[in-house]
């Protein structure tokens, strides 16, 4: 049985999004530069996993450890350092993946919160990513459908998941760049 499980898309995600948003933002105050809803669940109608991807950014490297200290005193739960995977063609610097990952304080939605740092290449990925399956639905479907199918293989962690699907949203990711650059796309 796999270790994951992909849902029908939920219309209320946007709120639940809205709502924790602003519990973060109430939080880090000054510490955070935006807060963005990012991942499955921020795509209309692509299923996902019923967790809230969030991503919080910080104007520099210095202050991911402030966002979580704060974070970790409203009693989140910090996991370990970590770099998101680098993507082909974009810089292979690893302070370009570097981010901090918190958790939802026990009891209350489930919700992944990523820190990463403005202008870096996985702060801006996560934007990209999301705005590329909102304005490419079929994608967005496409996509959904290898997550289910994902779902059901005999995968023992939701990292054995990300790892299956990161070279999948790469392939998304890499025609996003030219979109992106032929709509004049800004996060």
């Amino acid at each position: 049985m796999s270790a994951i499980a992909i849902v029908n898309p939920d219309p209320t995600w946007p709120a639940q999004y809205d709502k924790t948003a602003q519990v973060i933002t109430n939080i880090l105050g000054d510490t955070v530069v935006r807060v963005d809803h990012i991942g499955s669940t921020s795509v209309p109608r692509l299923a996902a996993k019923d967790i809230l991807d969030i991503q919080a950014t910080v104007a520099a490297e210095s202050e991911l450890e402030d966002a979580v200290q704060l974070l970790t005193a409203a009693d989140w739960e910090a996991r370990p350092p970590r770099r998101d995977h680098p993507v082909p063609g974009l810089p292979k610097d690893e302070f370009q993946w570097v981010k901090r990952l918190v958790v939802e304080p026990m009891y209350r939605r489930r919700v992944n919160l990523h820190l990463r740092v403005i202008g870096r290449a996985n702060q801006r990925y996560a934007l990209l990513f999301r705005d590329y399956l909102r304005a490419h639905p079929d994608t967005a479907a496409a996509y959904g459908e290898f997550k289910r199918r994902a779902a059901t293989l005999p995968l023992e962690s939701v990292g054995e998941y990300a790892d299956l699907k990161d070279p999948v949203c790469d392939l998304i990711y890499l025609p996003a760049e030219d979109w992106a650059a032929r709509t004049g796309w800004s996060s």
